[in-house]
């Protein structure tokens, strides 16, 4: 699977709208066949700073992701909001899901 994180810096007057602006790019993306998972967070320590953790079945999927219409559009409805290049890790790894830690076992 491709697994990706990408921190986002958006701008302070767009924080609260941000989420908002990523809607429908966040929808169609989790709507995609190969698409595992697509989940924003928002850094504890800097309110500014959003978080996406996603990840695609395989070279195919991740693929046909980058070049979908909604890809470039997601893209294009968030530039107004951040304060510059987005940072990411992109990494192809063995699985398809998220496994259990087993440094930190429960029950």
């Amino acid at each position: 699977m491709y697994f990706i994180v990408v921190k986002y810096q958006v701008k302070p007057e767009a924080t609260d709208t941000f989420m908002e602006v990523v809607t429908p790019f966040t929808e169609a993306t989790r709507a995609e066949t190969g698409n595992l998972w697509f989940d924003w967070s928002r850094s504890v320590e800097n309110p500014n700073e959003f978080i996406l953790v996603e990840a695609f079945l395989d070279d195919d999927a991740a693929s046909k992701h980058v070049s979908s219409a909604h890809f470039k559009a997601g893209l294009e409805s968030m530039r107004p909001a951040l304060v510059s290049t987005p940072k990411i890790v992109s990494r192809k790894v063995d699985g398809s899901d998220w496994d259990e830690m087993g440094e930190l076992q429960i029950g």
